[in-house]
């Protein structure tokens, strides 16, 4: 981009208008800077902009999935049920937006498209899908760990007389499926929203099934004025309370698995399941993730459920029911579910497995699978997943110090410096990549507000001290690489092939995307980090 002119000159762009964008822009603004988002959709939200298919929703609490920096910003909103629809969220986002004045600083329908800096000037030079050439000193991403949809895994989709769909980029109309053969592809945490969500209302549901998933029951009450007022009376306790957990929720571990009898854990699971919420796994036993013994008792509890469920039907054990021998409950992503199982039960519900009798490609009439065997359909739905973590920069040309390619390196490994930025990158300030909880494993808000308050922090004391530029050292990634691969290989999560690992990209190199000591640890060693003056990082 030598010699391209300037549109706009900024202190600072920020990717992305989700959760982590329109925070780091309150902030940047707030203290001075001049800054802007970029924003490929059409409006804020992120995730919650794109991910409209029929049954999104939180499975976090609504009451933690908030923004905690205002009290009376938290306190303007009131969720109507435990675990919040798409539609609502979207609106909570808007709330947000509007409440901040933050629509003024944000440009819509504006994909960048690359962000090449310049080593002279050291400046970022960012460009637009809708004409904007951006000089600015620092380009913060906040793209979101799962923002990137993994397409064309199927040939010859051009083929299919019929109506083909991503979840995530669902249309906003929605699609009517009464009286039509509806294929859904995929059973990951989006498949089982929208299998669940459709099945009744489909003339026949085909639901293509490769990894058996854990899942675990949703219970989600109504929330009224009493329920409302109760949670919000207890702002100043869960704002202290979450930065401090294992996965930045509520709730944590709390006892040990060595310490209690067989009749203690199995009472501890009991308890822990009925919650209808993530807490079986998030704050059941924290061995569950290192103690085989541990790991193969939880999943067996699991099991069991899911097969009760199921009325221990053969077929569907054997499609959607994992197996220990395969991999433990809680090494991959569990979803939370309501009357998923039951699904298929139904008359006008079938399971297909794919796993060892792949999807070879789309057909005129529908999808074929390897042995053969056509499946016709009218619509047919891709719940494919992701390129999570990486992917919302690697599908920007993003060019640092002699105009290496962050894409590039990240094809080759993955690497980063306390998932805020990489080294031979100057002044790209990261959220929610690899190497950080926002990867993955955590209570999104909750680390995404720390990464930017670290971020705003960074960026103001660099202009105190009276320096431009702020950058990774060589010595300070490959000491948080080898301290966050030390953990997670400590853990079974590594032995189980997931998009937690990467595994769902063809190609891509294998690690943990996510850091696994734990969201008050992360946060801790940021925090020493600054303290310190950032010895991990080249400040002039």
């Amino acid at each position: 981009m030598t010699g391209t002119t300037p549109t706009e000159t900024l202190d600072a762009v920020v990717l992305g208008a989700g959760v982590a964008g329109l925070y780091q822009l309150y902030q940047l603004r707030k203290a001075g800077y001049k800054a802007k988002i970029f924003e490929q959709g059409g409006d804020v939200g992120g995730t919650w902009y794109w991910n409209r298919y029929p049954g999104a929703r939180f499975d976090s609490e609504g009451h933690i999935y908030q923004y905690l920096f205002d009290e009376d910003l938290y306190k303007g909103w009131t969720w109507s049920e435990k675990f919040p629809a798409q539609p609502e969220i979207e609106r909570w986002m808007h709330y947000i937006a509007d409440r901040l004045d933050l629509r003024k600083d944000i440009k819509f329908n504006a994909k960048v498209t690359a962000a090449h800096y310049d080593e002279d000037r050291g400046r970022w030079l960012v460009t637009t899908s809708a004409g904007d050439v951006v000089d600015a000193q620092f380009f913060v991403s906040c793209g979101g760990m799962l923002s990137e949809p993994l397409r064309d895994l199927f040939p010859n989709k051009e083929k299919f007389k019929g109506q083909v769909v991503y979840t995530s980029r669902y249309p906003a109309s929605g699609i009517d499926v009464k009286d039509k053969r509806v294929g859904v592809v995929g059973i990951g945490a989006t498949g089982i929203q929208v299998i669940q969500t459709l099945a009744p209302e489909s003339g026949h549901m085909t639901v293509f099934a490769r990894t058996p998933q854990y899942t675990l029951p949703m219970k989600n009450p109504a929330i009224g004025a009493a329920e409302g007022a109760a949670y919000k009376a207890r702002f100043g306790e869960i704002k202290s309370r979450i930065v401090d957990t294992f996965c930045g929720f509520e709730h944590d571990f709390d006892r040990n698995w060595v310490d209690l009898t067989p009749e203690q854990r199995h009472a501890h699971m009991v308890n822990l399941y009925e919650d209808g919420s993530l807490k079986f796994w998030l704050a059941g036993f924290p061995e569950v993730f290192t103690h085989p013994e541990c790991s193969e008792a939880v999943s067996e509890f699991i099991i069991a459920k899911m097969s009760d469920r199921l009325k221990h039907d053969p077929h569907l054990l054997d499609v959607l029911v994992p197996k220990f021998s395969d991999y433990g409950f809680g090494t991959a992503r569990v979803p939370l579910e309501r009357d998923y199982l039951e699904v298929y039960l139904r008359d006008n519900v079938t399971a297909v497995s794919v796993k060892h009798n792949p999807i070879v490609g789309f057909t005129e009439k529908g999808l074929q699978l390897a042995d053969g065997t056509e499946h016709e359909l009218d619509v047919i739905i891709l719940a494919t997943g992701f390129d999570a973590g990486s992917g919302a920069l690697s599908a920007i040309d993003v060019r640092g110090r002699a105009g290496r390619s962050l894409r590039d390196e990240w094809n080759k490994d993955i690497r980063t410096t306390y998932g805020l930025g990489k080294h031979g990158f100057p002044n790209l300030l990261t959220t929610a990549v690899p190497l950080a909880p926002s990867a993955a494993l955590c209570n999104m808000t909750t680390c995404l507000q720390q990464q930017t308050e670290w971020i705003t922090g960074a960026i103001d004391d660099l202009k105190k001290e009276g320096k431009t530029t702020i950058e990774p050292t060589q010595d300070g990634e490959d000491a948080w690489v080898a301290h966050h691969d030390g953990i997670a290989n400590a853990t079974l999560v590594v032995k189980t092939d997931s998009w937690y690992m990467g595994s769902n990209v063809p190609g891509k190199p294998r690690r943990l995307l996510s850091y696994i000591g734990g969201v008050a640890v992360y946060k801790d060693k940021c925090n020493e980090e600054a303290a310190a003056g950032y010895p991990s990082f080249a400040r002039a």
